[in-house]
């Protein structure tokens, strides 16, 4: 059952309508196919006009759907032969992030992502997606493995932020997610990073500082959350869709301004209505960039990275 967000109410109440009148006609001897054909194409025509002009905090709410697909509904629909390697070999294993050895269309890399889950009790388990440190640095070490064989580095990036716990603190978070993005930007290997859902702050750069970065076109990516920043400008978090607006934290603003590289198109309503699609959709995605990287030099692959992040800076 789809769960329908406060701007699909026009949607959600014809779609309901359907419902009732498809189950009214059960038995019935009287033909409503036509009015079904003509409500199911109107519904189908709201949805994706609704969805057309989205603005950036209602995307921010597509991009958070519970029913979002995640890093495991991608490693089903879009990787085969995944086989997952845990722990840092310091302190334990981080169910936030996941990570192993992978096939996309045959060709054999090393995949890292944000697991979020998809109930309450998985939800609790992998820590709503927020990393902590031995979560970045199960990440290097996948990241030193992948250089080591010469294999390729796939990342799907969905966390709202690394865990802001004291334990965290404690254990080294902030030179976790150093060293993580550090160990992206000196892979000798080529790179691709996909924002899959929310790109949260350095949570989110330490898995995404590729050649190439990818962009769901309902995801969002942002150095805060809007909620954060309206606290921290207007001292309430009431006001995070005006934050979200100015924060261009969507796929195309992001992508004018030269912060991402490509956007992956999603079904009609959002990737949570066909994840299967979703998922194979940006898992050819992922496969051009790497056919565009696989020849270059690892001297090359090194400068296009730092290319690109002193070109933000700039």
């Amino acid at each position: 059952m789809i769960s329908y967000l406060e701007f699909e109410k026009p949607v959600a109440e014809l779609e309901q309508r359907i419902a009732e009148l498809r189950s009214a006609s059960e038995g019935d001897d009287v033909d409503i196919s036509n009015e079904l054909q003509r409500l199911e194409l109107k519904s189908a025509n709201l949805l994706a006009s609704t969805y057309e002009s989205l603005s950036p905090w209602q995307k921010t709410q597509v991009a958070r759907h519970p029913s979002r697909p995640h890093f495991r509904d991608y490693v089903e629909h879009a990787f085969e032969e995944f086989v997952p390697l845990g722990g840092d070999r310091c302190y334990g294993d981080d169910e936030a992030i996941l990570g192993g050895l992978a096939k996309l269309n045959g060709r054999k890399v090393v995949l890292i992502g944000h697991e979020k889950g998809n109930d309450t009790a998985s939800r609790i388990r992998h820590n709503f997606g927020m990393g902590k440190p031995e979560g970045y640095r199960k990440a290097i070490r996948l990241m030193e493995l992948a250089g080591r064989f010469g294999l390729p580095v796939v990342t799907l990036v969905d966390t709202s932020g690394a865990f802001p716990g004291i334990e965290a603190e404690e254990r080294g978070q902030a030179e976790a997610i150093a060293r993580s993005t550090e160990a992206c930007l000196a892979l000798p290997v080529p790179m691709v990073a996909a924002i899959v859902g929310e790109g949260g702050s350095g949570g989110a750069v330490a898995l995404a500082s590729a050649e190439r970065v990818l962009m769901m076109e309902h995801a969002v990516y942002s150095v805060i959350s809007p909620e954060g920043c309206a606290s921290i400008l207007w001292r309430t978090a009431e006001r995070a869709p005006d934050a979200a607006e100015a924060m261009k934290v969507t796929a195309q603003d992001l992508e004018s301004l030269g912060v991402i590289d490509r956007i992956v198109a999603e079904p009609v309503g959002g990737a949570h209505r066909d994840p299967r699609l979703a998922a194979t959709t940006l898992g050819s995605a992922i496969g051009e960039e790497l056919d565009k990287l696989g020849q270059l030099p690892s001297d090359k692959l090194r400068r296009m990275r730092e290319e690109r992040f002193l070109a933000m800076a700039g």
